[in-house]
């Protein structure tokens, strides 16, 4: 009894305390969720129901595309390491889109592409203004001469001494440099920049950081920030395991900094499997590239906006007289190169020399007397006689035209006398006086250039008159009355006429010592006996003879002649059947 008494007392105080203890922990576990739904602004219902959501083990895709959105939009605007760590995923994406269809990518850049590319050129189009402006700065200035000196002395160009005393600041050099061992992981260099050893320069910086952190007892994970010799300028920006150092001459604003912290982070970001395994293998480090390419700035002086209208006057000025200067002299070369052709394809003028030099002209040939005149061959192409240099020597062409100009000179034929010269025969046609024939079969001989003379086709032109007038008179027609030897009354005076005609005739035949013959022909109707009619025309032929004996003409020159009918038609007039008609024949005469 008392046992059991005693140990029920002893259970009691355990009890009491285990509730106390109990007690005190809901106390405090209210007191906790207070405080919770104070700081979170939660209720403990909902906080719950949270806790609930937390605990289960299945996490369903459907919730978590819920927040993700909102997840990553907060994650965006804290820093940008989650976009550098999605750019090897959506590089990978896009490569595989090209490779699968490309025409998708094309046909979505498409309406960007316009605009951009006129950005460009809008782009361009502006630095090329801007480049202008400050060369015309750089040029027209009293300090380019000082420039151009100074460039002369160093052996550097014009352009690299303007950008270098223009120069605020400039990333030259970009080292990308593994932090535990010191090697040199990647390194760019700006344009026309000379470039020295990149390994050596990165041991060199290890070296010096090395010899501060021994020789001034720093911490181990502090670092030499900035070193500086002369314009140079070395800013060293250190990450977890690499250091980015760049080279910058001039004096760089401190929000270039930022642009050094930014790269670090991104290539540890990028790289940071590749940095933390690094075993001496730099090829992986390529991708670092554009990230150091990110450092790379520069900032130039920008000249006050001057007023450039008097030089931009004298440029067009300069450029319009050069434009004329340089018109007028194509021109002027122009005439003469046509002016020297065009006395070189003529006959009798040979050059040997045709210049044009500082607006003067020389040209020296030889030319024949009979050619024409060189100056009026120049005149022809508006060039002043007085500024042409000229020497011509003499020589005699043999050309045909030239000889048949001195044949003609020299033998003066008449108008009726045509000269041509082919192979070195010189050929006279048409008619000429007897004694200018003799005279040229004695002179021809004395024309340069003519071998043989012809003269085959010249007719004398005494004979030619003769053959003239015989001509005439065979043309002559005497008409008789109908069956009579009387003549018409219109036909009395014209038989006169025909007496003077053939006593010009004979007396032009004498002169030459030609012998005439003149047949008088007399002609009938077809009326009547052809007896009669014959009988008839010769009464008719021998009373035109006894006339023209009657006028002092020799009856031995004279030959009569009856043919009747014989020579009349039924077709003809037989008023003018009723006819004389006279034939002649001139010795040696056709």
């Amino acid at each position: 009894m008392n046992e059991h008494s005693t140990n029920g007392s002893s259970k009691l105080p355990n009890q009491h305390e285990n509730y106390q203890k109990r007690a005190s922990e809901l106390e405090e576990l209210e007191e906790l969720e207070e405080l919770r739904s104070l700081l979170l602004g939660i209720e403990t219902s909902k906080l719950n129901h949270i806790y609930e959501r937390i605990d289960e083990i299945e996490v369903k895709a459907e919730n978590i595309s819920q927040i993700l959105p909102q997840a990553i939009i907060l994650r965006t605007m804290q820093d940008k390491q989650l976009s550098e760590a999605f750019v090897p995923t959506i590089e990978q994406a896009i490569e595989s889109s090209i490779r699968k269809d490309f025409n998708i990518l094309s046909n979505t850049i498409f309406p960007i592409i316009a605009p951009a590319t006129r950005r460009a050129i809008s782009s361009a189009l502006s630095e090329m203004i801007q480049s202008l402006n400050q060369t015309l700065e750089h040029s027209l200035s009293p300090q380019s001469f000082k420039w151009r000196l100074e460039a002369k002395q160093t052996g550097k160009s014009f352009a690299e001494i303007v950008l270098l005393r223009t120069l605020i600041y400039r990333v030259e050099q970009v080292f990308l440099i593994h932090k535990e061992t010191g090697l040199l992981l990647q390194h760019i260099v700006a344009p026309q920049v000379a470039m020295q050893d990149p390994d050596l320069v990165s041991a060199m910086l290890t070296a010096i950081q090395d010899f501060v952190k021994d020789s001034f007892h720093v911490q181990k994970d502090e670092m030499l920030q900035t070193l500086q010799f002369g314009e140079l300028t070395i800013w060293i920006e250190e990450g977890p395991f690499a250091v980015l150092a760049g080279i910058i001459r001039g004096n760089a604003p401190q929000e270039l900094r930022l642009s050094f912290k930014n790269s670090v982070e991104k290539i540890h970001l990028r790289l940071d499997r590749q940095l933390n395994s690094f075993t001496g293998e730099t090829e992986p480090f390529s991708e670092a590239v554009p990230y150091l390419e990110d450092c790379l700035e520069a900032r130039y002086q920008i000249p006050a906006q001057k007023n450039y209208s008097y030089a931009y006057a004298l440029a067009g000025l300069i450029t319009l007289v050069v434009g004329a200067w340089g018109f007028f002299t194509i021109r002027d070369q122009y005439r003469w190169d046509a002016a020297v052709e065009d006395l070189s394809a003529q006959p009798g003028i040979a050059i040997t020399k045709a210049e044009h030099r500082n607006g003067s002209y020389i040209i020296n040939g030889m030319r024949d007397p009979l050619a024409v005149d060189p100056n009026k061959i120049l005149r022809k192409y508006d060039i002043n006689g007085k500024l042409v240099n000229s020497k011509w020597i003499p020589f005699v062409s043999l050309e045909p035209e030239f000889v048949v100009k001195r044949a003609q000179q020299l033998l003066k034929p008449p108008k009726s006398v045509s000269l041509s010269f082919d192979d070195g025969t010189l050929t006279a046609t048409g008619s000429a006086p007897i004694k200018w024939i003799s005279d040229t079969q004695r002179t021809w001989r004395f024309i340069p250039g003519v071998i043989q003379y012809q003269e085959n086709n010249l007719v004398d032109s005494s004979l030619e008159k003769l053959n003239t007038y015989r001509k005439q008179l065979e043309q002559r027609i005497l008409l008789f009355k109908n069956g009579s030897t009387d003549l018409l009354p219109s036909e009395t005076s014209e038989l006169p006429k025909i007496a003077s005609e053939v006593k010009r005739l004979l007396e032009i035949a004498d002169s030459f010592g030609k012998d005439v013959k003149i047949q008088i022909i007399g002609h009938t109707s077809i009326t009547g006996g052809e007896e009669q009619n014959k009988q008839l025309s010769q009464q008719r032929a021998s009373k035109v003879q006894d006339f023209l004996v009657s006028q002092g003409i020799n009856k031995a020159n004279l030959k009569i002649i009856g043919v009747g009918s014989t020579q009349s038609t039924n077709k003809q007039d037989m008023t003018r059947a009723r006819r004389i008609t006279l034939k002649i024949f001139i010795e040696n005469l056709k």
